[in-house]
């Protein structure tokens, strides 16, 4: 506290925050350790796991199977999103989404009545059906995607793990040596201004554009021909990012805690849009706050993995353009929707950050979706649940679908289905396993949606 009180002082008559984030400058190359200069100044660090492969690779281990991705997505003025899905995992059915209390029909028919036309039997008239409207956007995705089995033995298959706001890349340090034991060649960068990155003192910096454009440094650097992302929180957006700009390099998708499918945008009344140095004789509490948060228990034991894995040990300023630089209109629901590469979602069901709610409604937006639950897990499920979060990710890199399923002749569209998005069951190929099934929601309230999160915002 005392030390927060100088800083805090330091800042108010400087103008500058005190950078508890610096470069390790006598970190080698040898210790899986590089550093990045994606920018000139700007120095990312990153560690990279080359482990020693077999001699000989498992025979027929790049069969796998493929996947019919056809679907009309159609946008509407009021933000409704319809979309038809038509895949020989499930029969052809008409989606339809809605948003907020404005509703589009969609059971209405090509033709309008004609005009001047009146019933001349008295009495209630029939229901007539309404003009349909014109959609904002429509795309339209035809193609066939081959899922194959990701082994470690694999010289072609990277892993990519991308941490959110206040982390860095020690948070997957379970993950790393869990699954460079197993063979994997694995990546994990600290964003800028976290862990050993560069901290620099412009809050350009740390906007979502900037910020992505070096996980694309990062990842055109030690991409591979089929390579998997495993975002956490904020990580998350970039995950999709680079997912939706590569799609025929990026082959899985990880999605841990990362909210619901909604376009990114800084909340006006945070506590983040304090001064850096009010923020700096609060950060104690906000450390506090993110421990009661973001663990579903709080002792001896969080807190020491907070301190082992450096996790919220940003400085103030950082955090703070953080928080405000969180602006990307383009990562709508429309967006999520044309991602066709298959997506785990994983949830701790006790994050009081993300409620299990917009993890659903992530899972019903994405073409190949697929949501577990972690009971014992919150927010870190990372850390306080290694074990049960490695072995998901292990099945997910390790599933693919039937090599023998056939694509399907198109049928006709079903009729549409008038019930809402969240009590629609889902249908999962017949050749996924119990771990690709989608799990519903609890039937008792989870603490994350009693906390009302703001999902514009993805926060640490």
């Amino acid at each position: 506290m005392l030390t927060s009180f100088v800083d805090g002082i330091f800042c108010c008559f400087t103008g500058k925050s005190t950078n508890v984030v610096a470069p390790i400058e006598s970190s080698e190359p040898t210790d899986g350790f590089e550093f990045v200069e994606v920018k000139p100044g700007r120095v990312v660090r990153v560690r990279h796991i080359i482990p020693d492969r077999p001699a000989v690779e498992d025979p027929g281990t790049g069969e796998g199977g493929t996947v019919s991705c056809k679907r009309k997505i159609s946008m509407y003025r009021n933000g409704q999103l319809l979309i038809e899905n038509v895949n020989e995992a499930a029969h052809p059915e008409l989606a339809r989404y809605q948003n907020g209390d404005s509703t589009v029909d969609m059971e209405a028919s090509h033709c309008d009545p004609t005009p001047g036309s009146a019933d001349p039997k008295p009495g209630p008239q029939p229901d007539r059906p309404r003009r349909r409207r014109k959609p904002k956007r429509c795309i339209v995705i035809d193609c066939e995607r081959k899922i194959t089995c990701c082994k470690g033995s694999q010289p072609d298959v990277a892993l990519f793990f991308i941490h959110g706001v206040g982390g860095s890349l020690d948070i997957w340090g379970s993950q790393l040596d869990y699954f460079s034991q197993l063979g994997y060649e694995v990546i994990a960068p600290d964003l800028v201004g976290h862990g050993a990155s560069s901290a620099p003192q412009i809050p350009a910096a740390y906007t979502f554009y900037a910020l992505a454009e070096d996980v694309r440094i990062i990842f055109k650097r030690y991409a591979k021909r089929r390579n998997i992302l495993v975002g956490h929180s904020y990580g998350v957006s970039f995950c999709t990012f680079l997912a939706h700009e590569y799609p025929d390099q990026v082959h899985k998708v990880v999605m841990i805690n990362g909210g619901g499918p909604t376009a990114l945008e800084p909340s006006l009344c945070s506590v983040f849009n304090l001064p850096t140095c009010v923020l700096n004789f609060l950060s104690p509490c906000l450390t506090w706050s993110f421990l009661m948060a973001g663990f579903a228990h709080q002792g001896a034991r969080e807190k020491k993995l907070l301190r082992e894995n450096n996790a919220f040990r940003v400085s103030s300023f950082v955090l703070r353009a953080m928080m405000s630089g969180q602006y990307w209109p383009e990562g709508d629901e429309l967006y999520h929707a044309e991602i066709t590469v298959p997506v785990l979602l994983v949830h701790g069901m006790y994050d009081k950050f993300v409620p299990v709610q917009e993890d659903q409604r992530m899972a019903e937006i994405l073409l190949l979706g697929f949501l577990k639950v972690i009971d014992d897990g919150s927010h870190m499920v990372m850390l306080e649940c290694p074990d049960v979060v490695n072995t998901l990710l292990h099945e997910f890199f390790l599933w693919q679908p039937d090599s023998a399923s056939k694509p399907k002749p198109e049928a006709a569209p079903a009729k549409p289905i008038s019930r809402p998005a969240e009590d629609r069951p889902r249908s999962p190929s017949r050749s996924q396993p119990d771990l690709m099934r989608p799990t519903t929601a609890p039937k008792t309230s989870s603490p994350g949606a009693e906390a009302g999160a703001d999902s514009r915002s993805r926060g640490r």
